[in-house]
């Protein structure tokens, strides 16, 4: 077998070999004044993968540090693999939300498995039992191509595919369909968990002499330079750099959960964190750099699927289901023998040391010693220029107007049919959302909920965010996707916590793209200082476009909630004939980025709804205190498609009810308004006093027994419609588009 011939340290430079790898002219500079002479391909390749926009943040740490991290409950914030919030009784929700968008877009099935693999390592690193998946998707238009139908098929397949074979129930989510995600869909997964404080372990390298072990599945050339790949724009020819996708195998990594939840019990454990992206550079050096200490691996020992591997291509390989550990001295067998119970490698590589380095030996040499802090702590940080763009003024100076409806019957029909409005079963039917028993509100409802096992409480979560306000007003979408989460998680009985979110923007380097990335954190900020909900972590994945073309800005948002006794679980569905209906929040004119608007004019345009805050935060209060004291019987936030849609989607699945509702004001405003801070909800005649003591709410119609929904606006009848025919449009609308 002949041996790979890397460059030398001179080729590298003059060949400028580096800049293939990712860095800048500078960065090399940099990277030679750091070590002191010019590194060689190793070397070149750790900083690379490190450096990366992927792993560093160079580009967003300036605008991540405006977020709020702390609060009375966080008990880990941003910095470790999954962030941590006390729920009480010693016990404590972790989660996390991350992006496999690059992936995903070249080897969709894979791309989107090793996106949920990659996510519940995060979580059970953390010592947590993962107990709950969910995701928000983003594709092109379904009826724009084969191409855009292709990836979302094979998406869910791949989200289906882990989720269902590890056994871990996908219980909620979202999906958004616009031209924009044509080309580079996203693809963000989040997990979440239940942990005990005492078992709360951290991704740290303390203890000089103690062990480093890997643990896990064996490394292959899959995902070499995967953190590049994702930190830099699609062009139409990505597709060459499939080699870069991961392959998944959730059968593996079932044995490595279990392994490590039972490691987490043993006291010999130091530290342990995922190989995720960058692999084994990134969780050798961040280990070290958060323990101020140094490691030294050899390489010879790591546990090899192919011959003949090089140092660079194990350090930069992203082979999945892998961990790295760190073990007290002389008890490695201990961490062998509890491993070895599932049939997985456990292996002494290395040593903790006290001089900061990561060093690294094969073949009896040392093929890389660079410092571990200029690895992870201190990577460059850029300071992007920003400029408002030339479409936020001219959106900014329109006047507010309201699309031209002839038939708000036909309307509403249709607006059922839009892929982004439609039910979404066709997605969560592949996904099994009853594993493990502890479901109680499935996919379907405003927020997820699962019960936690041996209490009365619950966790409600819900990932949101509605990119077309976030392109007109990122500062006011950013408060909108936060407020909005909130809104899911308090229409279903729980108190919000906190957010984990994924920043998923266009290229950095474009002035209007940072000022985009500027605004949404400004506004998403500021909603979670409001509605208290600090950010415990989460991921920024940028340069998502094609071909020079952006996605809407998308700073997804993922939320959990705390159902404080199970008897608070509330949902969208109308209940019983006889019912009260009640509006809660003004409906005001603001069709911007609105369902209806891209409806009529197949475009978006104008100003996103408005937002005020302390008005959001009363009536989630409001809701939230007769929510528990049981006089609301169901409870639905007003979102896209407005009042109208609101009401038709509460009445799916009772095909025994119906609803006559009278709403003031013009009809096409008060039926398909996108306003803010709106609710649904559902109250029993003999609590409409004790209801409307608690909540400042209008009283607009009557859950029926007539199957129909009836909608008058003024003394015109504007709807009426069969609830099975609004069904059949709203069930019926993505399988059609698919067939």
């Amino acid at each position: 077998m002949l041996l790979k011939l890397e460059p030398s340290p001179e080729q590298i430079k003059q060949e400028k070999i580096y800049s293939q790898m990712g860095l800048s002219d500078e960065e090399f500079q940099m990277v030679e004044d750091i070590l002191g002479r010019t590194p060689n391909y190793t070397e070149t390749g750790l900083f690379s993968v490190m450096w990366s926009e992927h792993c560093s943040y160079k580009n967003s740490k300036p605008v991540l540090r405006k977020f709020p991290t702390s609060g009375p409950r966080v008990l880990q914030g941003p910095g470790e693999g999954a962030g941590i919030v006390d729920i009480g009784d010693e016990q404590a929700v972790v989660f996390k939300i991350e992006s496999h968008n690059h992936p995903s877009a070249i080897e969709p099935y894979q791309g989107a498995a090793t996106g949920v693999g990659g996510i519940i390592r995060d979580v059970f690193s953390m010592g947590a039992r993962p107990i709950a998946l969910l995701n928000s998707l983003r594709f092109g238009e379904l009826d724009a191509s084969s191409r855009v139908q292709y990836l979302f098929k094979e998406v869910v397949a791949g989200i289906a595919g882990y989720g269902n074979c590890i056994g871990i129930p996908t219980v909620g989510g979202e999906i958004q369909f616009d031209a924009c995600y044509e080309g580079n869909p996203l693809v963000n997964a989040m997990c979440v968990g239940l942990i005990d404080h005492k078992d709360i372990k951290k991704g740290q390298a303390h203890g000089v002499g103690n062990t480093v072990m890997y643990v896990g599945a064996k490394t292959g050339r899959d995902g070499i330079h995967g953190a590049t790949f994702a930190s830099e724009e699609l062009t139409e020819t990505s597709d060459e750099n499939r080699p870069a996708v991961q392959v998944g195998d959730p059968f593996m990594e079932k044995l490595l959960l279990e392994a490590c939840l039972e490691l987490v019990k043993c006291d010999a454990l130091v530290g342990i964190q995922d190989m995720g992206a960058a692999g084994l550079t990134s969780s050798s050096a961040e280990m070290a750099s958060k323990a101020g200490s140094g490691i030294e691996m050899n390489l010879d020992l790591v546990p090899q699927r192919e011959k003949g591997m090089t140092a660079y291509e194990m350090m930069l390989s992203e082979s999945q289901e892998r961990m790295l550990i760190v073990v007290e001295k002389g008890r490695e067998q201990e961490i062998a023998d509890i491993v070895g119970k599932y049939d997985l490698d456990a292996v002494a590589i290395g040593v903790v040391t006290d001089d900061k380095m990561l060093r690294l030996v094969h073949n009896g040499e040392v093929v890389a010693n660079v410092p571990a802090d200029a690895l992870a702590e201190e990577a460059p940080v850029y300071h992007k220029p920003s400029l408002e763009p030339a479409y936020f003024r001219e959106f900014q100076a329109m006047e507010n107007t309201v699309p031209e409806v002839k038939d708000h019957n036909e309307t509403l029909v249709n607006l059922l049919k839009q892929a982004t409005i439609a039910s979404k079963e066709w997605v969560y039917d592949q996904y099994d959302y009853m594993v493990r028993t502890s479901t109680v509100v499935a996919p379907g409802s405003d927020a997820a909920v699962v019960r936690i096992r041996g209490t009365r409480k619950a966790l409600a979560m819900t990932t949101d965010c509605n990119s077309r306000y976030i392109y007109l007003d990122p500062e006011t979408g950013g408060k909108i996707a936060v407020a909005e989460a909130a809104r899911n998680i308090v229409a279903s009985g729980g108190v919000p916590l906190a957010i984990t979110d994924c920043l998923n923007f266009g290229n950095p380097e474009k002035p209007e793209i940072f000022w985009q990335i500027e605004k949404s954190v400004d506004g998403m900020s500021e909603a979670c200082n409001v509605l208290s909900t600090p950010v415990i972590g989460g991921n920024v994945s940028l340069y998502n476009e094609r071909s020079g073309t952006a996605v809407y800005p998308t700073p997804v948002v993922g939320m959990v909630g705390l159902i404080e006794d199970i008897d608070h679980i509330t949902t969208q569905s109308f209940k019983d004939a006889g019912d009260l209906i009640y509006l809660i929040g003004e409906t005001k004119p603001e069709f911007g980025g609105s369902e209806l608007q891209k409806l009529t004019h197949n475009n978006i345009f104008g100003k996103a709804p408005e937002l005020n805050l302390e008005v959001e935060e009363k009536a989630q209060k409001q809701v939230l205190s007769a929510i528990r004291a049981g006089v609301v019987a169901s409870a639905h936030d007003v979102s896209e498609g407005g009042v109208a849609v609101a009401l038709a989607e509460s009445l799916m699945g009772s095909s025994e009810l119906g609803a006559e509702v009278t709403l003031q004001g013009e009809a096409t405003t008060a039926l398909f308004s996108e306003s803010q801070s709106r609710f649904v909800l559902t109250v029993k005649k003999e609590n409409q006093a004790q209801f409307e003591s608690l909540v400042d709410a209008t009283y607009i119609g009557t859950v029926t027994d007539t199957s129909d929904l009836k909608i008058t606006c003024g003394d015109e009848l504007v709807v009426t419609q069969p609830v099975s025919t609004l069904e059949k449009a709203w069930k019926g609308a993505i399988p059609c588009l698919l067939s």
